[in-house]
């Protein structure tokens, strides 16, 4: 069993760690590096190599997944697999099988950008697959009590699944989104992060509702939720437009500044064009919007 000022530091760095996320949906590495946690200042990332251990604490406290690695890492199957680092079976390995025997959470750091991380946490190693040289981690607590995790019955391998995507790619997709509108709404560019979503063009129920940039939108929850129902809809070129119907009702201030002053806006775009709307997604959504209004 950890120490309980170890657990408590660990609590204590995941709540100051899921106010940085509440806000903006990703972290950099400068403030991983210095993460404010209460009166002290701790270190959340390594600087150069995936695993951190911190020298305090009895097991490991983050791990990095990043898409160029060296690493297999990977959450295409039913669990996330975190390769060892190579080398021997202990080194930095030793912690993070330490983390597996004490139960304690860590911290899965992926990078969506260089310099740029969505923490999913808690995240806890359930099983050690020395034949595979690969932990094996549980990004959601439902997780942590199954049966056998290096040999899943076939429904609980289905579960696994669907909830080891849902789970990261939801933390994701805000993350990459965010980032890409600079933590700004698309349509009245208000700049608080909690009031931020990342919303689907093309719904995430549909085939091809991918949780990709270019198919999302930083939007407020007032401008999501219109988004949604039809209420508000966004042309291929990037233009606001507010249902006919909704134009015509006299109101409060709220419907009147929120929603009806958003006609024939221009849509806030990201500085980067490889990550702006997909323009046929959007012609597809707006036929829907015309159809509802």
């Amino acid at each position: 069993m950890v120490s309980p000022v170890e657990s408590s530091l660990r609590e204590a760095i995941m709540e100051a760690l899921a106010e940085q996320v509440a806000e903006r949906g990703f972290v950099t590495r400068d403030e991983l590096t210095a993460l404010q946690v209460g009166t002290q200042t701790r270190r959340v990332i390594d600087r150069s190599r995936g695993i951190w251990n911190p020298r305090d604490m009895e097991a490991t406290l983050s791990v990095v997944s990043s898409p160029d690695s060296q690493y297999s890492d990977s959450d295409l199957g039913d669990l996330f697999r975190y390769d060892y680092r190579a080398g021997s079976l202990d080194g930095d390995n030793k912690k993070l099988r330490r983390a597996y025997e004490l139960g304690v959470p860590i911290i899965l750091l992926r990078k969506i950008r260089d310099g740029v991380y969505v923490p999913v946490f808690p995240t806890y190693v359930i099983a050690d697959d020395t034949d595979a040289r690969q932990f094996v981690l549980a990004v959601d607590e439902s997780l942590r009590f199954l049966r056998d995790p290096l040999d899943p019955s076939p429904t609980e391998r289905a579960y696994a699944e669907r909830v080891t995507r849902k789970r990261l790619h939801q933390a994701e997709f805000r993350g990459r989104v965010l980032k890409a509108y600079d933590t700004s709404c698309a349509v009245c560019n208000l700049e608080y992060g909690r009031l931020l979503d990342a919303a689907h063009i093309t719904p995430d129920k549909d085939f091809d509702g991918h949780p990709i940039v270019t198919n999302g939108l930083s939007l407020c929850k007032i401008h999501h939720s219109a988004f949604d129902l039809n209420i508000i809809g966004i042309s291929p070129d990037f233009s606001v437009h507010v249902a006919r119907d909704v134009l015509d009702v006299t109101d409060g201030p709220m419907l009147k500044h929120g929603i009806q002053e958003m006609e024939g806006r221009r849509l806030r775009l990201p500085s980067r064009r490889s990550e702006r709307p997909d323009r046929e997604r959007l012609a597809r959504r707006f036929d829907e919007f015309n159809a509802a209004s």
